[in-house]
């Protein structure tokens, strides 16, 4: 252990946290920081009177870590170091280190701020940018800097937006940097077929790259192969069984028992040569001891947001340029190593991959910040800082949800779903299920719906009807199930997730828990396999299948656009018990929208749950108010606005002003004025009720007139519609361009620029306009923004080639003591 690159910085990070609170480690892949940092600072005086947190993005990993460092100290783990995380725990009264993963340490927080009886944080392997990381980091310096000022913090990574973190963390963090520990590693390149059998090839590559010569010096070095997943692993372990018996084909993964793990790590007890089949785990997580070798098969799996099944589920890609280099490091962690990439040389990869709030589902980061009584979430201090729109799409299924209340504080429903560490739709379905009698068939659902064993299974009762009546067939499922059962606290025993289950756990009310958790997808039949959502998407099922004909269905899984989404998974609902569930479809409605098929207004009384309509009844004097409400919908669904030039014109003017002068002009692009219709044309909407009258109306005067008076003076003088040139003339300036960022446009003969030095300018000087030079026929010669150059470098040129094809007209070699004119030479 003492020749760990690690070892010569510890005294250096014992320094940095004994006179400072915060720290970032960089260290590079080899250099020992999972492991041998905690220990270390176990002996610091400021831990002494608490135990140490060291985060771990992976199960796997934070299962191995704890066992490595326990095995180090000649102990079990659950002793001096232990592990935590969903569903399993081994710490005990004497655990100093406990290796949590992320959540993990959400939950802590939220239960207890100061998180008493901890003296420091160690985030590892930080890069990754999970959602749970930035959100558990944030929290853990609002706590620090609020409550714990004493609590020290680390993040360490082999990669770190050093920048970045120290913005957060504050320019003063003591910074350590570590080289790693690594050998030359030669680079090969093996592109698969991909209309061919993958795991053969695989298996075909592996045992060429086995067989082709040394690795390094020593020919028994051991191969780590990195799939994206368990099924990967599976498939390529059987094809390699089969061809090569005397290979030692280990798994490496988050499902194997812990001691399964860590003989993987190991050289092979009998000396046969590894291949190690692991998936992602093995890029930074962990050291495979003895590999000389690295197969890439270039793809990861990484979470991210479906709509079609409203959860995070991990989703196979190509891996990024930065991963892909980790992976290539691990050749050379011993001794020279190889690493054969099974791609194409010149198949380009992302430079790195998206930090996980960029792309994710926020509706459980907008629970989570409710929970610590956040409703900006600019109070906090973030890496990077959450989308606005994707925190209040989040928001807003929260509050569909009930769980939110408008001021984004939890609601009593919201606070009753946080003891269910899942996605705020299914704690809602969990906590709100006791109404229906039917919490064992809602843990039960939950568990299926989470799993990664459901993908292949379309449906949903016969799936769940299978994991009842023989739950040992289904061992994983059936140990969540048990585990959010025992959470309830109802007199839930084993017998009702067993054998049993069939019997008293019916799955009647499926459709109802479902309706719960995705109200938004509650679907209403318009024609047989056609549905309208709750949501107001479109969706479809085949003719053939069996709730096609359904009246009303829930879609626990849809796929598509909004024009047409596909229904994997759904269950038939009846109307009495969607009334039941939301009370609210009992009360009546006036609805009015514009139909674009009949090119009128429709009116009616409704009453059902947004989209879906139960029952309907003609409106009789359609209220001005939903008239105007109605316009302005369609227009919005329309996504453009009938504008004329003038208006165009207009807005491009504004546009200029606003990004040259800033946000006292106001942002006057389609989507901000479809946003803000209610401001500026809903006043003008009186007595108007088909779009076409709306399409006649002067808009360029009505946005005109919403804007201040202050503004509206001085735009003729920023911005003027025309310009007067040299020869007299006064041409129109076209500033539609300036709505994407480019500079008013104007078109103008050449001869009518003569004596022009230089380009014009608008906005007090500060926007050179972009002229397009005409010939005599007004067709373009020269596109400039710097006139002046064009008079010394590229008018000698046209004039050559124009002089002839228009003698009538003046071509002078001095252009700019040449008088400006729109008319041909005079005659003498």
């Amino acid at each position: 252990m003492n020749n760990l690159p690690i070892e010569s910085r510890l005294s250096a990070i014992h320094e940095a946290l004994d006179s400072h609170v915060r720290a970032l480690l960089v260290a590079e892949p080899g250099a020992g920081k999972t492991t041998r940092v905690p220990l270390a600072l176990l002996d610091a005086p400021w831990c002494r009177e608490g135990r140490l947190l060291l985060l771990e993005p992976r199960r796997v990993a934070a299962r191995l870590a704890a066992g490595f460092m326990a095995e180090s100290l000649g102990e079990k783990v659950g002793e001096t170091v232990g592990y935590r995380m969903r569903g399993e725990s081994r710490v005990g009264p004497t655990t100093l280190l406990e290796v949590v993963t992320q959540g993990v340490l959400t939950r802590m927080l939220q239960e207890d701020p100061m998180l008493e009886g901890v003296s420091g944080v160690i985030f590892d392997e930080f890069h990754e940018r999970s959602l749970e990381a930035d959100l558990g980091l944030a929290l853990t310096l609002d706590a620090q800097q609020g409550l714990r000022d004493d609590l020290r913090l680390l993040v360490m990574s082999a990669t770190l937006d050093v920048d970045a973190l120290l913005g957060v963390l504050g320019e003063t963090t003591p910074l350590i940097d570590c080289p790693g520990r690594s050998f030359p590693v030669e680079t090969r390149y093996r592109p698969l077929r991909l209309r061919e059998d993958i795991a053969r090839q695989q298996a075909v590559a592996v045992l060429e790259a086995l067989d082709d010569g040394e690795v390094g010096e020593d020919e028994s070095g051991d191969a780590l192969v990195i799939l994206p997943g368990v099924g990967e692993i599976r498939r390529l372990a059987r094809e390699l069984a089969g061809r090569a018996p005397g290979l030692a084909v280990m798994e490496l993964h988050g499902r194997l028992p812990l001691d399964a793990q860590r003989r993987a790590l190991r050289p092979d007890p009998k000396g046969r040569r590894r291949v190690v089949l692991a998936t992602a785990i093995a890029e930074s997580s962990v050291t495979v001891d003895g590999v000389r070798l690295v197969i890439d098969a270039g793809q990861e799996r990484v979470p991210v947001f479906q709509a079609r099944t409203g959860l995070t589920r991990l989703e196979t890609r190509r891996v990024n340029r930065a991963s892909a280099d980790q992976r290539r490091g691990r050749a050379g962690r011993q001794g020279p190593g190889r690493c054969v990439r099974l791609w194409a040389e010149e198949q380009p990869l992302i430079p790195h991959g998206e930090p996980e709030i960029r792309q994710a589902d926020l509706a459980p980061l907008a629970f989570e910040l409710a929970r610590w009584g956040i409703s900006d979430p600019d109070e906090l201090a973030w890496v990077t800082p959450p989308p606005a729109a994707a925190l209040a799409a989040g928001r807003d299924l929260l509050i569909r949800l009930g769980v939110l209340d408008a001021a984004f504080h939890l609601t009593a429903l919201g606070r009753a779903c946080v003891r269910w560490p899942t996605h705020p739709r299914l704690s809602v379905m969990l906590e709100r299920s006791a109404e229906l009698e039917a919490r064992p068939l809602a843990c039960a659902l939950v568990a299926a719906l989470e799993g990664r064993d459901l993908d292949q299974e379309r449906d949903l009762e016969r799936a769940l009807a299978a994991r009842l009546s023989d739950p040992r067939e289904h061992r994983q499922w059936h140990q969540e199930a048990r585990r959010l059962a025992r959470i309830a606290g109802d007199g839930l025993d084993k017998g009702s997730l067993d054998k049993r289950g069939v019997e008293v756990t019916s799955l009647a009310p499926l459709g109802e828990l479902l309706a719960l958790a995705y109200p938004e997808r509650i679907g209403q039949r318009r024609e047989p396999g056609r549905f309208r959502l709750a949501g107001g998407t479109l969706a479809t099922l085949p003719e053939s299948h069996p709730l096609a004909h359904a009246s009303l269905l829930v879609a626990a899984e849809l796929d598509g656009e909004a024009s047409g989404a596909r229904i994997f998974r759904a269950v038939a609902l009846s109307s009495e018990r969607l009334e039941a569930l939301y009370p609210e479809t009992r009360e009546w409605r006036s609805s009015l929208e514009w139909s674009d098929a009949q090119g009128r207004m429709i009116g009616e009384q409704v009453r059902g749950l947004d989209a879906v309509v139960l029952e309907r009844l003609p409106l009789g004097r359609l209220p001005p108010e939903a008239v105007r409400a109605a316009l302005l919908a369609a227009l919005r669904r329309r996504g453009w606005l009938p504008f004329d030039d003038e208006a165009e014109q207009l807005c491009g003017r504004v546009a200029l002003l606003r990004r040259e002068l800033g946000e006292t002009w106001p942002d006057w692009s389609t989507s901000a004025l479809l946003e803000d219709l209610e401001q500026w044309l809903a006043p003008y909407l009186d007595g108007v009720s088909r779009l076409e009258a709306v399409e006649k109306l002067p808009l360029s005067r009505i946005l005109l007139d919403s804007l201040d008076w202050p503004l509206r003076a001085r735009l003729e003088e920023l911005a003027p519609p025309r310009l007067a040139v040299p020869s007299g003339a006064h041409h129109r300036l076209d500033y539609t361009p300036c709505m994407s960022g480019k500079p008013p446009v104007l078109a103008v003969k050449l001869q009518e620029c003569f004596g022009w030095r230089a380009s014009p300018r608008v906005v007090e000087g500060r926007v050179p306009v972009l002229l397009h030079l005409l010939s005599p026929a007004r067709r373009p010669l020269q596109v400039t923004g710097d006139l002046e150059s064009f008079w010394a470098n590229g008018y000698p040129e046209v004039r050559r080639e124009m002089r002839g094809r228009y003698p009538k007209h003046p071509w002078p070699e001095d252009p700019f003591s040449a008088e400006a004119t729109a008319r041909t030479k005079r005659r003498g």
